[in-house]
């Protein structure tokens, strides 16, 4: 048992804080307050003597005993409350006192009796709280407004639920046809009187076939689904991975399946553009069975239906089976609680200001509505649909355009309609809040440093990676590598692997996954470097497969050594090459920010990746040899042993310092 408060103690042997503090002035054991800490074994000794007391209840005549019955029932009726007295943090003495119908001053004098002082609109700790639920013989539950609206309609009863129309995200490799077959099912549902089709476009919309509705969320890819995911705010049902019959599987196509994969979404092939000569479906169908998905008819669970939505073949199949994953799903919502969704996308508009695109999760959503989205509030004056068209309400999976918040909230924000102004304020500032601690504090994600200490306290058994190198050679090398050492209580799974720089998709990949990022002769951008740091997302950079290897077998056992910790110095563009004879190659470049210093450590980045890593062998400005050069100068530098530097290529200077782990 580690140190505990007086009242804990109290509330766990089920007598008085009071009470507690005679037995250990008795004990000879002077306390201060029901606030102070008691040393384990001290606690422990109390609990044997409390204990035994407690037994002699069954010595109690049962005249005795049906009186004290009669006292408690007494005391539960004049509480009159049998369930959980649920507060807000921070609420002040004279609203709980209004709550639980009992006088101010009451409950100053219990206070007062532990040595609290405190004025009638103070706000009361946890701590307090529980004191006085103990006194009162109350139960008080602690929660916030948007916790306690969030609670009603949850689940429901069966009678209450209904079923919902899935909601469906398109992804696939650029030129694969996603936006093509978007546009071709959008067009199967237009009315055709509507003079030139859909008359706008919100980024969700929801179509009719068979006497069912399908809603699909027309995303910038799966860079938004993963997003949104990270936010917490993943409401995708279903998503269909589009790839073309004559390109076959490419680095978007994996991209998009180890995202769907990463947030536990049905996935549903669609392989596109069947019409051209050079069609090979089957090979598709083989690539993807590497990857995973193994067709039905090759006795696999994944549904592949072959398209063209160019001209709209075989789309009726597709609506079918998505309908057909979505039946056996079975998805369901409360339409009768207040509504709760999720904003898709928003933007300021010229004529009707800030405009959120939101689609409903639970409830309906009705106009005049107050709502709270993200850490903005407003009524809604006005909704729209995909088409344009003003509506009065909107259901579960429906997408809607509401017009009347405060401010544009950002996309992957949860919205939540409340009953007044009042609390619409006291919700965005608990969101506040919350924000502002996690800013103060970032969420302490997986790295290969805490690994083993996770371990030991048996809260990892999977520890997930993802790695980004130059060639397909290296990081199928590495991977083989990665996944055959096996320590006892860590399994290793790769959930994405790619050629190329570390991007921002990576990194809100990984955050969303609680996963590390292996980078092999590659660099993060400065802007995923920025999210990692945001986020808490360890990446890990190496030039030898067998370091990273014995890095990460190292930590499963827990024996990481120091290591040397590259410090950025400074960075700088090429933007001239100069060819001296008898000299060599000089590079004309602009130092973006730090400063470049002679025999520095410098690395050639072209296009995210490392194509040179060895020192600055000089520094020249205006002809004449100087030791360094600041950010927004230009000047001339030569690399040590390093002649094929190109316009355009990025210079990175560093430093290596010792780590200590």
């Amino acid at each position: 048992m580690d140190n505990v408060r007086i009242f804990e103690l109290a509330k766990k042997l089920n007598i008085t804080s009071q009470k507690l503090i005679s037995l250990l002035e008795e004990m000879g054991i002077s306390v201060r307050s029901h606030m102070s800490s008691l040393d384990s074994k001290v606690a422990e000794e109390i609990c044997r003597k409390v204990k035994p007391k407690a037994q002699e209840k069954a010595t109690i005549p049962r005249s005795q005993e049906k009186a004290q019955s009669r006292t408690s029932e007494v005391t539960l009726a004049e509480t009159g409350r049998k369930k959980p007295v649920q507060v807000s943090p921070g609420i002040s003495l004279k609203e709980f006192a209004d709550l639980i119908k009992k006088p101010p001053s009451t409950l100053i004098k219990i206070l007062l009796g532990y040595g609290e002082m405190l004025a009638i609109n103070a706000p009361l700790s946890e701590e307090m709280l529980a004191l006085l639920a103990e006194e009162l013989g109350l139960e008080v539950e602690v929660k916030t407004v948007e916790e306690s609206l969030l609670e009603e309609g949850e689940g429901g009863t069966p009678e209450l639920l209904e079923s919902r129309p899935p909601v469906v995200t398109v992804m696939g490799h650029v030129d694969h046809g996603k936006t093509t077959l978007l546009d071709a099912i959008r067009h199967t549902d237009v009315v055709k009187t509507e003079a030139g089709g859909i008359t706008q476009h919100i980024g969700a919309y929801q179509i009719s076939y068979r006497d069912r509705k399908i809603t699909f969320i027309d995303t910038p890819g799966h860079e938004a689904f993963t997003s949104m995911r990270a936010r917490g705010a993943m409401v995708t049902d279903i998503a269909v991975i589009v790839v073309a019959a004559d390109d076959g599987v490419k680095p978007q196509t994996v991209e998009a399946i180890n995202h769907a994969r990463a947030a536990n979404v049905p996935m549903l092939v669609a392989i596109n553009k069947i019409d051209l000569p050079n069609a090979n479906p089957e090979k598709v169908r083989k690539e993807l069975s590497e990857l995973g998905l193994v067709p039905e008819e090759w006795g696999g669970e994944t549904i592949f239906v072959e398209i063209s939505a160019k001209n709209k073949t075989n789309l009726d199949d597709l609506l079918e089976m998505i309908l057909l994953v979505a039946d056996m799903q079975e998805l369901k919502a409360n339409p009768h609680t207040r509504g709760n969704g999720v904003v898709i996308e928003s933007r300021l508009d010229k004529g009707r200001g800030p405009v959120a695109t939101v689609l409903i999760k639970k409830g309906t959503l009705k106009t005049g509505d107050i709502i709270v989205a993200g850490d903005v509030h407003g009524r809604a004056r006005a909704l729209f649909n995909d088409r344009g068209k003003r509506v009065k309400q909107a259901t579960p999976s429906q997408p809607v355009e509401v017009v009347g918040l405060s401010a544009v909230p950002s996309a992957g924000e949860e919205f939540l309609v409340v009953d007044e102004e009042k609390t619409a304020h006291q919700i965005t500032a608990e969101r506040i809040a919350r924000q502002r601690a996690r800013i103060a504090g970032p969420v302490r994600r997986l790295t290969l440093d805490d690994l083993a200490r996770r371990i030991e306290e048996d809260k990892i058994v999977e520890l997930r990676v993802i790695i980004k190198g130059d060639v397909h050679g290296s990081i199928e090398a590495l991977r083989e590598a990665l996944e055959k050492p096996e320590e006892e209580g860590v399994k290793m799974r790769i959930i994405h692997s790619g050629v190329g720089a570390i991007s921002e998709s990576d990194v809100m990949l990984a955050s969303a996954s609680d996963a590390i990022i292996i980078g092999f002769n590659v660099r993060p951008s400065s802007a995923a470097k920025k999210m990692a740091e945001q986020e808490g997302v360890d990446i890990r950079l190496y030039r030898v497969i067998y370091k990273a290897i014995e890095d990460i077998s190292s930590a499963m056992r827990g024996l990481l050594e120091p290591e040397y910790e590259e410090v950025d110095k400074g960075s700088a563009e090429v933007r001239e090459i100069f060819r001296i004879p008898k000299v060599g190659v000089v590079a004309g470049c602009y130092v973006v920010e730090g400063e470049v210093r002679r025999n520095q450590n410098v690395r050639a980045i072209r296009d995210g990746v490392i194509v040179h890593d060895g020192k600055v062998s000089s520094v020249r400005r205006f002809k004449e040899d100087v030791r360094s050069v600041s950010a927004g100068f230009e000047c001339g530098i030569m690399i040590e042993n390093f002649q094929e530097i190109n316009k355009g290529d990025i210079l990175e200077f560093y430093t290596r310092e010792t780590k200590a782990r």
